[in-house]
């Protein structure tokens, strides 16, 4: 459950981050206007409350960890919403950074690791 936590938490602050982002890129740069602006803003701030929600107490390892799924998510949402075409660099690129983001925020801990071996 803790694993399925940790994703669905990911995958909506990407969203929330990522469209945030977005919607102040569309007023800024595309003259979509200041409506566009104040949602990008709510969004960022629902980021910041869905990351703090992360079952890992690290904020350094929590962010860390999402720096890998916003380098995908920001393709993906490339991808779907402004029909971006990714290089193979850009999958590359991608799939190391959601290894790495794996690697940093489901590795046992000092603290995990210990308890374990007291257990």
């Amino acid at each position: 459950m803790t694993v399925f936590r940790i994703v669905v938490l990911f995958v909506l602050a990407a969203l929330a981050e990522i469209g945030g982002a977005w919607l102040i890129w569309q007023a800024v740069k595309e003259d979509r206007g200041w409506i566009f602006a104040v949602l990008g803003v709510m969004a960022l701030g629902a980021y910041g409350f869905i990351a703090a929600l992360q079952p890992d107490a690290n904020f350094g390892r929590v962010l860390a960890s999402y720096g890998g799924i916003f380098i995908a998510g920001s393709l993906a949402w490339g991808i779907i919403v402004d029909g971006f075409k990714p290089t193979v660099w850009d999958w590359v690129g991608s799939s190391v950074a959601l290894v790495g983001a794996a690697i940093v925020i489901l590795a046992p801990t000092a603290s995990s690791t210990a308890s374990e071996a007291v257990a």
